[in-house]
């Protein structure tokens, strides 16, 4: 059967309204980030891990370590040899006491090396 325009502009707005009628719920291009990070880290828009490096103060000698998130032994102090940090399955578990912050990841090393 042949089309006629009149047909074929019947079918572009049937479709345009189907169209309007089934918009997403979500926003793909700019996800929340609190949802995101809850996300597996493969599962995430952005693959990232979720390990990173701290900065761990020994509350004995005031002395500063860099320690993994999930390191697998348990760490000392070197001076005092107190316990900074203990493995559990996943993240280290940091003892009372002991400070600690966040390192950012820094791109001039890896330029350098």
């Amino acid at each position: 059967r042949q089309m006629c325009i009149r047909d074929r502009v019947s079918t572009q707005s049937t479709w345009g309204l189907i169209f309007r009628r089934n918009i997403m719920d979500i926003d793909l291009l700019h996800p929340d980030p609190v949802e995101e990070a809850k996300l597996h880290k493969l599962k995430r828009l952005v693959q990232s891990p979720n390990s990173y490096f701290l900065d761990v103060k020994c509350p004995g000698c005031d002395k500063v370590f860099v320690v993994f998130s999930h390191a697998q032994t348990v760490i000392k102090c070197h001076d005092c040899d107190q316990i900074l940090c203990r493995p559990t399955g996943g993240k280290c578990k940091l003892e009372r006491g002991v400070g600690f912050r966040k390192k950012q990841f820094q791109f001039q090393s890896l330029l350098i090396n």
